[in-house]
């Protein structure tokens, strides 16, 4: 058996190394790669995986519970806050319509209503991981499309909640331990306490995992091992999965939780780092699954009507979606990429389609119908994106390819600068004034447009993309300042250019000091927080109007900022350790007010002062 697996591992790298290129190559992007290359060695078509396809269905698993659980680890509650009107706005009414609308089709062809009910709830969801992908690859995740669908899909993953809780209670007759391919230690129970009982052990999951985990990250955190601080990270997701399996629910759900409680850790970012280079591995193999699973022996028997109900869903789906983005007020072109793009029925189907069947709400054929129609419309997606950016945006009269492209950048200097909002173009500014040309690079368009027409020189591009890098001298360059406002932009252009341009001095923008951690932890040494230098320019103003000379306080700014600048390095060791973090953080305080005040006291200006230093800490107090 190990052999086989080997085997299989193989295949499956080798598919996606010669099929993920060629797609890119041909623009279809990696998403389309993947499925065409588990369509190849599939069950059906080459075969080089094994006809039964047990294994396929447990690396889909897999990759749906590590993505899920990043995708909940992102879940912040500032950042759920701050959409939460495009949240409850487009994400409650895409799921309630859809649901509906299915539900009454499902009605009109004859089925039981508590199938219509699961069918509907089934079809409602979209593919996370095709959606984000697609957004990402095309640098459209701050678009109005991409926020509306990013909105659109983090409700979708909330009602999976509800959902799976809801589908016990829809069994039309109770399943026999001997029938279920999955058994649940509440099985035994009437549908309606089932469903209490799933809502309490989820419940229980949650209120552990938010006070045990912390504590258990912590311990291993002070043993300063990064494996295993992995490992650790790898132990809560196997295990709360393993939980919610035990309950009856599904795994995927399960890490989803778990990433969502981990987000208000102060772990979150460190786990990401630590996790992310098996994100994209483990979404390929999730794609590739996805295309193996393609039943053609079945499409062959009923080509016409899964045939006809894929693009009836998907056509359904894409005017709903537009429906809801007119009421938004997006613009046509950002509409119709929202819509196509989440045309399809998600992976989450897999999973509520396998738990319908399980509770015999669907008979076998008609679950395997669905899940077949379900697979297509996500290996088709990527088909429709492409159509949609060349053929139906233009008639639209949009030309995003052509207006959206990079600029061609005819000039290369010793410095390159990637962000010119207000912090930006002060630096700019401030380097030309004395004699020293940059390279600007800005993704905002409106934005290029209007400094042009205040006589700069911006060039329009992505400024994460490394041909662009190219174009824009970084190969020559000496120094590349990243200005850009978004800090996670921020962190993937450090990455890039660590990889790509080693030689290059970084020197980046951060908003506070918890940003400024994240780059610590990719060894950045130049950084600078915004508000530092402007919080301790009013400060002296302040002393200044207060009577204070101007240069003792020149000087008092600079050691503060100075003794800040340490005591942020000397923290940053701390800062998984709340108790630690706070401890040292007083302590760092009280040294640097003292050997400020010592400064302060040695300052010639202060033998002219006309106030002493106890007149001084009177006015603080």
């Amino acid at each position: 058996m190990g052999n086989g697996f080997l085997l299989q591992a193989i295949v499956y790298l080798s598919a996606a190394i010669v099929c993920v290129p060629l797609a890119k190559k041909l623009g279809m992007g990696s998403v389309l790669g993947y499925l065409i290359a588990g369509i190849l060695i599939g069950p059906f078509l080459i075969g080089a995986i094994g006809e039964e396809g047990e294994d396929i269905m447990h690396f889909a698993e897999f990759g749906v519970v590590m993505m899920l659980f990043l995708i909940g680890l992102e879940l912040e509650p500032q950042k759920l806050w701050r959409i939460r009107k495009l949240i409850i706005g487009t994400g409650f009414s895409q799921v309630i319509l859809t649901i509906l609308v299915f539900f009454g089709f499902s009605m009109v062809f004859g089925m039981s209503w508590q199938a219509s009910l699961a069918i509907g709830m089934s079809l409602a969801m979209s593919s996370t991981a095709i959606v984000l992908q697609s957004l990402k690859e095309k640098n459209l995740m701050q678009s109005s499309a991409g926020q509306n669908s990013f909105a659109i899909l983090l409700f979708q993953d909330i009602a999976v909640i509800p959902i799976l809780a809801v589908l016990p209670l829809l069994a039309i007759q109770q399943v026999s331990g001997e029938s279920a391919d999955h058994q649940s230690i509440f099985d035994s129970l009437p549908a309606g306490l089932q469903t209490l009982a799933i809502l309490g052990a989820i419940t229980t999951i949650v209120v552990a995992g938010k006070f045990g985990i912390s504590p258990l990250l912590r311990i291993v955190a002070k043993t300063r091992i990064r494996e295993l601080f992995t490992a650790s990270a790898l132990l809560i997701v196997v295990g709360i999965a393993y939980l919610m399996a035990l309950v009856g629910l599904s795994p995927a759900l399960g890490t989803f939780l778990a990433g969502v409680i981990l987000a208000n850790s102060s772990f979150r970012h460190e786990l990401e780092s630590d996790l992310e280079p098996f994100k994209g591995l483990l979404l390929g193999l999730f794609f590739m699954a996805v295309g193996a699973s393609i039943n053609f022996h079945l499409i062959a028997e009923n080509p016409l009507n899964i045939i006809l109900l894929t693009f009836g869903i998907i056509t359904v789906k894409v005017l709903i979606l537009f429906v809801i983005g007119r009421f938004s007020k997006l613009s046509a072109d950002q509409n119709m990429i929202m819509s196509i793009g989440l045309s399809q029925v998600g992976e989450f189907a897999f999973v509520t389609l396998s738990f319908i069947g399980q509770l015999q709400i669907l008979n076998r054929q008609d679950t395997e119908l669905m899940m077949a129609v379900t697979a297509i419309t996500m290996a088709v997606t990527p088909v429709l994106i492409l159509l949609n950016e060349k053929l139906i945006l233009p008639r639209f009269g949009v030309k995003e390819t052509e207006e959206k492209q990079a600029d061609a950048i005819d000039e290369k200097n010793k410095v390159i600068i990637a962000g010119f909002s207000h912090f930006g173009s002060t630096i700019g500014r401030f380097l030309r004034a004395n004699g020293m040309n940059a390279t600007i690079l800005d993704h905002d368009a409106d934005r290029v447009d209007l400094l042009r027409r205040l006589g700069f020189k911006v060039f329009y591009g992505d400024a994460t993309r490394v041909d662009l890098l190219e174009s824009a001298g970084a190969a020559e360059a000496k120094i590349l300042v990243s200005a850009i406002d978004s800090p996670e932009i921020n962190l993937e252009l450090v990455k890039i250019v660590q990889k790509h341009f080693p030689h290059l001095q970084l020197m980046v923008r951060a908003k506070n000091r918890f940003d400024a951690y994240e780059l610590l932890n990719l060894n950045v040494a130049n950084i600078y927080r915004e508000h530092l230098d402007t919080s301790v320019r009013m400060g002296v103003d302040i002393l200044k109007k207060l009577g204070f000379r101007s240069y003792t306080l020149h000087r008092a700014a600079q050691n503060f900022i100075s003794y800040d600048e340490e005591a942020m390095r000397e923290l940053y060791m701390l800062r998984h350790d709340t108790n630690q973090y706070i401890s040292a953080s007083r302590k760092q305080i009280e040294m640097q007010e003292e050997l400020l005040n010592n400064d302060f006291v040695k300052s010639p200006d202060m033998n002219d002062h006309a106030w002493d230093i106890d007149e001084m800490k009177s006015i603080s107090k």
